[in-house]
């Protein structure tokens, strides 16, 4: 498990690497794959998100919940594929949404959202790593308190930051953000289970460059090239 971290990051999180859960953590994911176990994402991206998305550059957070489980997709960024690879129904739905919440976008050909990482949005998984065709296997093994850790931070260290909580499991970490320094934009997720719930027509895209451009901040450019 390879610490590819922006130096900004390491900072503030330099103190979670020896504790106890995280070395469990690594025990785990050692014998997973010892034992011959496919992992997603690869190694070197499991922190794909803390490298393209600097810590002092950090402006919006968008919570999911797990990597994607199949051959190729997951590549260190939630809701993100790699390109090549067919964007998955969420996406397919974030992206119905942006045409119609962001005036001119046009619907991409691949679903790498690295565009937006690298522009300040932090693309989080409560979970980093799964096990291959077999979702949510790595859940409850150390990364829930490893990613909450990452929230609160963020939540006491910066001001102004926008968190995009899509569906129950994502709204449930509101409880770790100061609400008082921060923004919260709240909708149903943009599954096919519930996207017609409430997440159609939430608009979380041209809110947030609303609050950002408020906050005298660069707004994001969300079309993908």
């Amino acid at each position: 498990m390879a610490l590819n971290f922006e130096p900004s990051w390491l900072e503030v999180l330099h103190d979670e690497f020896d504790k106890p859960y995280m070395q469990k953590l690594r025990e785990f994911l050692k014998q997973e794959q010892a034992s011959g176990q496919t992992t997603y994402p690869k190694n070197a991206e499991i922190f794909n998100a803390f490298w393209k998305t600097p810590f002092k550059d950090l402006k919006v957070v968008i919570i999911g919940q797990d990597p994607y489980h199949g051959p190729n997709q997951a590549h260190g960024l939630s809701f993100s594929v790699q390109k090549g690879i067919i964007p998955p129904p969420s996406l397919k739905n974030i992206y119905k949404e942006l045409a119609t919440d962001i005036p001119g976008f046009t619907t991409p050909n691949h679903g790498d959202l690295t565009e937006w990482a690298e522009q300040g949005v932090l693309l989080l998984n409560a979970t980093l790593t799964v096990s291959a065709g077999n979702p949510a296997s790595h859940q409850k093994k150390g990364w829930e308190e490893f990613t909450d850790m990452v929230i609160k931070t963020i939540s006491e260290r910066k001001e102004g930051i926008v968190f995009i909580l899509w569906g129950a499991f994502a709204q449930a970490k509101a409880e770790l953000i100061d609400q008082k320094k921060h923004f919260i934009i709240r909708s149903p997720h943009p599954s096919p289970f519930s996207a017609d719930r409430g997440f159609f027509g939430s608009k979380p895209f041209s809110k947030t460059n609303a609050i950002l451009v408020k906050e005298g901040k660069k707004p994001i450019d969300w079309q993908i090239h």
